[in-house]
């Protein structure tokens, strides 16, 4: 990479240039129809890394307009290292009055489909600020690192890396123009298909089903909680079946203390009849004052 005469490394370790020493020149034609304060052209015309053209001048690097005939690609990399690249700064809304033919240049290109993420066009193809097409160009052709730095020049400008890094990555995988623009209508095709894929009418609602719910997929069912019912009922029907063995046990327990109370009111009884002789039971022992049948 060249500037001023100065030979610069692509890959110098360092992850930052200042302006006098970025590494391949930047240029800008200003139309003058965007607001000053908004247009990061002229933000990075004043910070020093682009220097502002005349109409019918000319520029030998890389030129991104409408007027181009072929889409950036990696076969652009030695073209952008020695001569740099130059931007068109003017309105989308008034491309017809924008004097493209005055603006002069051997290697007019075009960028290919991206998705704008400055504040202005956020989330709108193919309308991107100067920073962002400067971005684009350096990614495509092998420099990212020298977008970077200019898009740290902005607060959102990280943003426009990360949301279009997938197709940035297909196009400087690309060979030459013609792939570029084969990879993006393979990817324009795929954006398609998605886009007309019938989608779930959750006001269509099939009365006739016993139990419908639009809120959830057709042959999809609520997590089940019968093996939770089935643990409690066999936990109640332990305790249910101790509960009974303990009043079995109960019952049995009062009965033999109702039996052993019996034995000993009838022993009370039999003492204050004369009580028993040894071995003898209180039935065989005759009471006072009755007779027996002699054997």
């Amino acid at each position: 990479m060249k500037k001023g005469g100065t030979q610069y490394d692509s890959d110098e370790e360092s992850p930052s240039y200042a302006p006098e020493n970025f590494p391949c020149p930047l240029g800008m034609w200003d139309l003058e129809h965007c607001d000053p304060k908004k247009c990061s052209g002229r933000k990075l015309g004043r910070l020093g890394y682009v220097k502002t053209l005349r109409l019918q001048q000319r520029f030998s690097g890389l030129i991104l307009s409408p007027m181009g005939v072929k889409c950036v690609s990696p076969q652009d990399r030695e073209i952008v290292g020695e001569h740099g690249v130059a931007v068109i700064d003017c309105s989308w809304a008034r491309l017809e009055d924008t004097p493209f033919s005055r603006m002069r240049g051997g290697h007019p290109r075009l960028l290919p489909y991206l998705v704008a993420t400055n504040p202005i066009n956020y989330g709108k193809p193919c309308t991107l600020s100067c920073v962002e097409a400067y971005a684009a160009a350096f990614y495509i052709t092998g420099y990212k690192e020298l977008g970077e730095i200019l898009l740290k020049k902005f607060k959102w400008g990280h943003t426009f890396y990360e949301v279009n890094e997938e197709l940035l990555e297909k196009y400087a995988k690309c060979k030459d123009s013609a792939d570029v623009v084969a990879a993006q209508k393979e990817y324009l095709e795929q954006l398609e298909v998605e886009h007309n894929k019938p989608k779930q009418d959750l006001t269509d609602i099939d009365m006739d089903l016993e139990h419908c719910n639009p809120n959830r997929r057709v042959g999809e069912l609520p997590p089940s909680d019968s093996s939770d019912d089935s643990e409690e009922e066999e936990d109640d029907d332990e305790e249910e079946k101790e509960r009974g063995e303990k009043n079995e046990k109960e019952e049995e327990e009062e009965e033999e203390s109702e039996e052993q109370h019996s034995a000993e009111e009838c022993n009370k009884r039999d003492s204050a009849c004369g009580g028993t002789d040894k071995g003898e039971s209180p039935q065989s022992k005759p009471h006072k004052g009755t007779s027996t049948s002699p054997t």
